[in-house]
């Protein structure tokens, strides 16, 4: 989100820090990259070459989770998105 939002391809109401914050207080979890998410990015197809993207994607599919973009090339990869 960071990376992102200081590129200027992503629109926070507040800084990244701050918005992370809100959403724990608000109940949200922070999932955190375990070497099995690292791992599995060396099975994925090269349908996108952002590698903070590939590393998200392979945590959803390990972790059998949605995950939350607008990004469609994610669809290419049988991942659920909600967004």
């Amino acid at each position: 989100m960071a990376i992102k939002a200081a590129a200027g391809r992503l629109q926070l109401p507040l800084p990244v820090a701050d918005y992370v914050a809100e959403k724990i207080h608000d109940g949200f979890q922070v999932m955190p990259i375990d070497w099995v998410h690292a791992a599995a990015v060396q099975k994925l197809p090269f349908h996108h070459r952002d590698p903070f993207d590939r590393l998200i994607i392979a945590q959803a599919q390990v972790e059998k989770l949605p995950l939350v973009s607008g990004d469609r090339k994610f669809l290419k990869y049988g991942v659920r998105l909600i967004w």
